[in-house]
């Protein structure tokens, strides 16, 4: 196959994708509850790196639009909202907070795939341990828990 045919079919594949009715929905359902937050800088940093997938004040950019691309963020914000949603506070099932901070100290999140087109939240070593130390204050920290435990 040249070139050509193969480019032309991957369009029309692209195309064909984009009628899937999924990744489009973008809802931010409505804030209910936060938690109390250690310090003004603690949230300012987790909203900085972590609310698109982990808050209902996602920032919907323009490829969440595109499928494949909208299967994935809807995917993965679906995914982060359901495990840990600082918009929701108080439902149990979303308030895995305590193993917030293990999974930024260990460099898991934000997850690499995400930083490229959010290059905000990237946070320097300094900021990072500052959002660490304030998601323990704030959520407490089950891995390390885990770990002092006799």
């Amino acid at each position: 196959m040249n070139i050509g045919k193969l480019a032309g079919t991957a369009l029309i594949a692209l195309a064909a994708i984009q009628l899937i009715p999924y990744g489009r929905d973008h809802q931010n359902p409505p804030v209910t509850s936060e938690p109390e937050w250690d310090s003004p800088g603690t949230r300012e940093l987790f909203f900085q790196a972590c609310k698109d997938c982990h808050s209902n004040e996602t920032t919907w950019p323009w490829y969440s639009s595109v499928a494949p691309a909208s299967w994935l963020a809807q995917v993965d914000v679906n995914i982060g909202r359901k495990k840990f949603n600082v918009s929701e506070w108080g439902r149990e099932e979303k308030n895995e907070g305590d193993e917030a901070a293990g999974e930024v100290r260990e460099g898991k999140m934000p997850p690499w795939f995400y930083l490229p087109a959010h290059p905000e939240a990237k946070l320097g070593d300094t900021e990072k341990e500052e959002l660490v130390n304030g998601l323990v204050a704030t959520f407490g920290d089950k891995k390390k828990e885990k770990t002092e435990k006799p």
